[in-house]
């Protein structure tokens, strides 16, 4: 199996969960892969960031939405494509839970694999 991070960005947030405030988000484009199969999540997680040093990801506050599930391997193509409307996909993902990203607030630099 190879678990790859796409795309991963962490970014300043909104949000409380388990009665902790959330200040900052980790979105990812993430491509699962094993035996002639591929299947692509975007997910997005909510921490803390208590300070400017605290980058540690707390997994009560993950969600995710699987976008493609099927036969075949990595495309760049289709990557490209859910990267073109990622920000409405984790928008979406996260509405119903009451956290919000800030998307014009990046903390890092964006990782692509």
């Amino acid at each position: 199996m190879a678990v790859v991070n796409v795309y991963e960005q962490y970014f300043k947030a909104e949000g409380r969960f388990g009665d902790v405030e959330r200040k900052g988000a980790l979105v990812m484009l993430i491509s699962d892969s094993e035996a002639g199969q591929i299947r692509y999540t975007a997910a997005v997680s909510f921490f803390p960031h208590r300070d400017e040093e605290d980058f540690a990801v707390s997994y009560d506050a993950y969600f995710e939405k699987t976008l493609y599930e099927g036969k075949g391997r990595r495309s760049k193509k289709k990557e490209q494509a859910f990267l073109e409307g990622f920000k409405e996909t984790i928008d979406s993902i996260t509405k119903e839970s009451g956290g919000k990203v800030l998307w014009d607030l990046p903390l890092r630099e964006a990782r692509r694999a």
